[in-house]
């Protein structure tokens, strides 16, 4: 017997089709910024395939707030690291 209920990854295409001319009607450059939405959403598609949600809408949406977290994240890290480097060059000079 087949499925009968479509798959997390093909509810996922179906709303970015149902989206395009929303994205086509964006300016250029948040085109691509659009597309990552989606990009983030399929790459937890595993997980929100578990969920037998109610709201299909909202795994994809956590998705998308997962990967801006590890987004923020990544670039907290890099910007502590910045400083501590500046910090440590500041110390450097300061002790010549």
């Amino acid at each position: 017997m087949g499925r009968t209920n479509p798959t997390f990854r093909d509810l996922v295409r179906t709303v970015e089709e149902r989206w395009q001319a929303f994205r086509r009607t964006l300016r250029r450059r948040d085109q691509p910024r659009f597309d990552r939405l989606f990009e983030y959403v399929r790459e937890h598609a595993d997980a929100g395939g578990i969920l037998n949600y109610e709201d299909r809408l909202a795994p994809m949406l956590i998705s998308i707030d997962l990967e801006q977290e590890r987004r923020l994240d990544d670039l907290d890290e890099r910007v502590d690291a910045l400083e501590a480097d500046l910090n440590d060059a500041e110390s450097e000079h300061a002790d010549r």
